[in-house]
């Protein structure tokens, strides 16, 4: 279900999995969905009711979205009740405790295929992240379509390509402070004032 080319995300497990639960229930059948991943329940959410004119245009799960949403479109409209309800994570629920073992399950069975992993043409974004171990600073490359990970990477390189641009301003704005320390020094102690203050003006 992962584009690896793309970057990886539990957004898009998550999102297949409501799709094969909603395969899985008949129609007429009432659905409760239990979820412990929020962003999955907000994309979802923006279908239901009114409001704006919502669209699929940019939505990195646009597929598997695409699919759930004409499931839930029909169920709707055969007045069947659908409840998504958030849970936590790893917080002992039998129910989310249980999917997790069978996800862990199905990752491992090199007989289970891999569905979902075509390329899109959206551009993939290329960048090093930085990561703190053991008081060392070490970069891992990562590959992503644009999201917030990405834009984050692009302002942290902006960054940092100015911070060497400002030690040079502050380095000369301190030599410049030491030199004028030295100077008002040498005049409180009132050695050869007179050179001091042409230096000074010059």
């Amino acid at each position: 279900m992962r584009r690896e080319e793309e970057g990886s995300s539990s957004n898009r497990p998550e999102l297949a999995a409501f799709f094969l639960a909603l395969c899985n229930t008949l129609i007429e059948e009432l659905l409760l969905y239990l979820c412990d991943n929020q962003s999955l329940l907000k994309a979802v959410a923006r279908w239901i009711g009114e409001g704006g004119k919502a669209t699929l245009v940019g939505a990195p799960d646009a597929d598997i979205l695409a699919a759930a949403i004409e499931i839930l479109r029909k169920r709707i409209a055969a007045g069947t009740a659908n409840f998504l309800v958030k849970v936590k994570a790893h917080r002992g629920e039998p129910a989310n405790e249980g999917a997790d073992i069978l996800a862990d399950k199905a990752i491992s069975d090199p007989k289970e295929g891999k569905k979902w992993c075509q390329r899109t043409n959206r551009a993939v974004f290329t960048w090093r992240k930085p990561c703190r171990e053991a008081g060392k600073v070490t970069y891992q490359d990562r590959h992503s379509t644009f999201n917030n990970c990405v834009r984050d990477a692009i302002r942290r390189g902006a960054a940092e390509n100015e911070v060497p641009k400002h030690q040079q301003k502050l380095t000369g704005v301190w030599r410049q402070m030491s030199t004028l320390r030295r100077r008002y020094e040498k005049w409180c102690k009132g050695d050869d004032i007179e050179d001091c203050t042409h230096k000074q003006r010059y």
